[in-house]
């Protein structure tokens, strides 16, 4: 990654997209123990942009790749299109674990990888790191 701000986790707004909502569920309660205040959820990838150009502000978006409607990658696609999201932080979270999917959304642009089932004693960590710039390709 280049010179990215580090974010503190209570101040940081993170959106999650995805479609499974004990995922989501499991997700917001480890972003809450973490302390980030802010996190929207959208269920598909049908007017993620859209949505997105609602909030004021993002630092980090959690991006499932198997949605309905649209997948992971189209929606990457129309956000890295759009100027506001070109540098915004969007990380793969994703059931498909193989070497090939992580090439593959690194290749498409996305700024991280993290691997389902999300590993309660791990995300956190993994979320903070992402927020301080590092980068986070794993697998599992």
């Amino acid at each position: 990654m280049s010179e990215r701000p580090s974010v503190q986790p209570k101040d940081a707004t993170i959106l999650v997209v995805e479609d499974n909502v004990q995922n989501f569920v499991l997700m917001t309660r480890l972003l809450a123990f973490l302390g980030v205040k802010k996190c929207e959820w959208k269920a598909s990838g049908w007017q993620v942009l859209e949505f997105a150009e609602t909030l004021p502000h993002i630092d980090l978006i959690l991006m499932d790749i198997f949605l309905p409607e649209e997948d992971g990658y189209q929606v990457l696609e129309r956000l890295r299109a759009h100027p506001r999201f070109r540098d915004t932080l969007i990380v793969a979270v994703t059931a498909d674990v193989s070497k090939e999917n992580l090439e593959r959304a690194r290749q498409a642009g996305f700024d991280g990888f993290i691997g389902k089932p999300i590993d309660p004693d791990r995300f956190p960590n993994q979320v903070r790191s992402i927020l301080q710039g590092e980068d986070v390709w794993e697998l599992e």
